[in-house]
């Protein structure tokens, strides 16, 4: 085999392109023989592989990639590329980024995502190119079934160390068209600055306001040692609150400083429950129904409502 062809095959895992062969100075006639000898074989129009087995994930890779040209990963299929073999995203779908202006359409084993900003998406240099890892995740963050899924992909991206929240916000921020704008640039912006407000409002109005919970006092100063702290939620009756923003970078320092808060609270003759975003976001009602038996063995009368039809804060798992 030529030359040539042969580095293009160990550059891209074994898939070369019919224009590729043509540069490379393969006649047509060329390249009928490679693949009546099964040196190649068809894996789409115009694009080949060098076995006749089932093709491997990133020789699919290659392949939805050649066959677009000029394409690049995109979503998940980008993130696991990055992510090397021990990566447990999905791969059945093979998710390609073209320019918006082209006209292509999905097929069978391949999603198309169109972008106005490819060039300067994409990190073409390395094989198969794809997208940047913090521009993939928040493709596939706005793609999310809901806000906890959405909350869940950006959590993931940033544990994964290969991007971080301030450079996902850049990536967000720099968006045209982002269909969960608001949530997603309020969670990372959040991060970024060490706070915890979206969690905070989604507190009062998803759990305690939707669900008819006491009315509670927030940002509330109490003395710790020498210094003093600020309580998130604090209730009459006594009980704390105390909502848990925090999803990376955690240190053992942060939490044992939490935890002495906590004690120190138990000391004063209040308790303390720490809540995060699963239990605020993904099951509201649940969290309220429990709060509310919290709540209840504090001295509170009052019962938790619904705030819908589907609400689950008053049944037999509730208060």
């Amino acid at each position: 085999m030529h030359p040539a062809v042969q580095a293009l095959l160990l550059d891209q895992h074994g898939v070369v392109s019919r224009r590729q062969l043509h540069d490379a100075g393969l006649a047509p006639h060329d390249v009928a023989r490679l693949v009546r000898r099964r040196e190649l074989t068809p894996l789409h129009a115009g694009v080949y592989v060098d076995h006749t087995c089932n093709p491997a994930f990133l020789q699919r890779c290659w392949g939805a990639v050649l066959l677009l040209w000029p394409a690049a990963l995109a979503g998940e299929t980008a993130m696991r590329a990055a992510e090397g073999p021990g990566s447990r995203r999905p791969h059945d779908v093979i998710h390609v980024a073209v320019h918006r202006d082209r006209r292509v359409r999905d097929r069978d084993g391949m999603t198309i995502l169109r972008t106005d900003r490819l060039d300067s998406q994409v990190l073409w240099n390395v094989g198969p190119p794809r997208l940047r890892y913090e521009e993939a995740a928040i493709d596939v963050a706005d793609e999310a079934a809901g806000d906890f899924a959405a909350l869940e992909s950006l959590s993931r991206a940033v544990q994964s160390r290969r991007t971080t929240a301030e450079r996902m916000l850049i990536s967000a921020r720099g968006r045209t068209r982002l269909h969960r704008r608001e949530w997603i640039e309020s969670v990372l912006a959040d991060l970024t600055e060490g706070t915890c407000s979206v969690l905070e409002h989604g507190y009062l109005h998803r759990v305690e306001r939707a669900h008819g919970l006491a009315h509670a006092r927030r940002q509330v100063v109490d003395r710790l040692g020498a210094g003093s702290v600020y309580r998130d939620v604090v209730y009459p009756c006594g009980l704390v609150v105390e909502l848990d923003g925090r999803l990376f970078h955690d240190t053992t320092r942060q939490r044992d400083a939490d935890f002495d808060r906590d004690l120190d609270a138990a000391a004063a003759g209040a308790s303390t429950i720490r809540l995060s975003y699963g239990q605020v976001f993904d099951r509201p009602c649940w969290t309220a129904a429990r709060v509310a038996r919290v709540l209840a063995l504090h001295g509170w009368r009052g019962r938790p409502g619904r705030c819908g039809t589907e609400c689950s804060s008053t049944g037999s798992n509730g208060a």
